[in-house]
């Protein structure tokens, strides 16, 4: 397909509009919907891996509009009455259909890459650790537009009515919500702390050229995903292409083949198990330390603000708490499924810069917390958020005042800090008027039901011990 042709089918043809309508709707579903992807370490802006997941997780209505979109341009010979004249011409039948397909193929790639190049000059801002990790992600979802609009284009050749480009559309849509919310979905056995069935992706949610929501800035796809969706895409390619060139109720059912094969080629290469398919980038996961003081190579930019506080925090937490005291100050690289027990360490203090008490906090107000979360480690369960029990957080509010001479809230200014406040002021009084030997006492026994995430941290420095 020569420029010419090229130009004269972009003129004549809704390529372009395809094209548009892609970019512009995935813009306005970004900017205009305040969402989990503008929030914390997995915001879409703030590494490559997760602008290129979020980019992907978009496909959950893209990718349906691009078979829709193709199905429309597919029509466009039967629309025009001129399927008889065209087919009595000496052009062979597959140089029309490449000229059709190119241009939508063309505009639908350029669309999704602009949508990406947007959110990589931001990140490029963002982050100092650039790796090309990120890049199968973005390549196999420009393919699934590709191949969703040839498989439309084909199917209303097939069926040329003007009730395919809809009904197309809503199935692919029924089919990739499917996959997100039931189909895709295996639900588990796994023992929780909150005792409440979880869900997992299955391999045939892999099917779906969409991706679920980043839940860890160091989660990416494993390879086996990218080859066995890349499979099963160009399959469905190569069946949108066949049909559009068929021309007998033979040929189109035999055009049917690549599209089966892929599928079940897909199958046996895609992984079973939902820890092969969304794993650990062990680059990204690297730990750059300073002195005691690790942080991922993904957070490598952090590491400088963090070292000096967390310094302090470390010789300040050992003179409380003298061999029972963590050594070390380190980012928690473990990626738990939800609803699990948090990893805790008696050597550590395990940091988490979706923590808002961290994140959040810079100097004297930085240390503070890292005494907070070295006293009372957390204990709520993994997809909670930062979220803990009042009882936990008037806790971490006393340890850390006994640490530093002085207590002030943790969490700034809001009700519920107000409220812990509350709850954590008539404890403070009674405790600080128990001679130090009895607060150091209860402080270390306090430790160490936070760390069992057993006994009740408030209990034990008021004179209790269980929940």
């Amino acid at each position: 397909m020569n420029i010419r042709v090229l130009l004269i089918e972009l003129r004549r043809s809704v390529a372009p509009w395809a094209g548009v309508v892609v970019l512009t709707t995935a813009l306005a579903f970004l900017y205009l919907l305040d969402a989990e992807w503008w929030r914390g370490t997995t915001a879409w802006t703030a590494q490559w891996t997760t602008m290129a997941l979020w980019t992907r997780s978009l496909l959950f209505y893209l990718w349906p509009l691009a078979v829709g979109l193709g199905a429309l341009q597919g029509l466009r010979d039967h629309r025009s009455k001129m399927s008889e004249l065209l087919a009595s011409t000496p052009r062979p039948a597959r140089h029309r259909a490449a000229a059709l397909a190119g241009t939508t193929a063309i505009t639908l790639a350029s669309a999704y890459a602009l949508l990406v190049l947007v959110g990589a000059v931001q990140v490029s801002t963002n982050t100092a650790y650039t790796h090309a990790g990120w890049l199968p992600i973005s390549l196999v979802g420009a393919l699934s537009l590709v191949a969703g609009a040839l498989l439309g284009m084909g199917a209303a050749r097939a069926v040329p009515s003007a009730l395919t480009p809809p009904a197309l559309a809503m199935t692919a849509f029924v089919f990739t919500a499917l996959m997100h919310m039931s189909l895709g979905r295996t639900e588990t056995d796994t023992d929780t702390a909150t005792g409440i069935p979880d869900t997992e992706p299955n391999l045939v949610s892999l099917l779906s050229p969409a991706v679920q929501e980043v839940r860890d800035v160091l989660l990416t796809l494993s390879a086996p995903v990218h080859a066995g969706q890349t499979i099963w895409l160009l399959g469905m390619a190569a069946t949108g292409f066949a049909l559009l060139v068929a021309a007998t109720p033979r040929a189109r059912l035999t055009a049917l083949a690549p599209v089966l094969a892929g599928a079940a080629i897909a199958v046996l290469v895609l992984p079973a198990d939902p820890r092969r398919m969304y794993v650990v980038d062990e680059a990204a996961a690297e730990p750059v330390c300073d002195g005691p003081v690790c942080v991922t190579r993904t957070h490598e930019a952090r590491l400088a603000g963090l070292t000096d506080p967390a310094g302090k925090a470390l010789r300040l937490l050992h003179a409380a708490l003298g061999d029972r005291a963590p050594v070390s100050i380190r980012e928690d690289t473990a990626v738990l499924p939800d609803g699990s027990t948090p990893q805790r360490s008696r050597t550590s203090v395990l940091i988490d810069f979706d923590d808002s008490l961290v994140s959040a906090a810079r100097g004297e107000e930085l240390t503070r917390a890292l005494i907070a979360e070295g006293m009372v480690p957390g204990c709520s369960p993994v997809g909670w958020g930062d979220t803990l029990n009042v009882n936990d957080a008037a806790a971490r509010s006393i340890a850390a005042g006994w640490v530093l001479g002085d207590r002030e809230p943790l969490g700034g200014d809001s009700p519920a800090a107000d409220y812990r406040n509350a709850v954590a002021r008539p404890v403070w009084k009674e405790f600080t008027a128990l001679p130090r030997a009895e607060q150091r006492s209860r402080i270390q026994a306090m430790h160490a039901a936070a760390l069992s995430c057993e006994g009740d941290p408030l209990g034990v420095l008021s004179g209790g011990a269980s929940r």
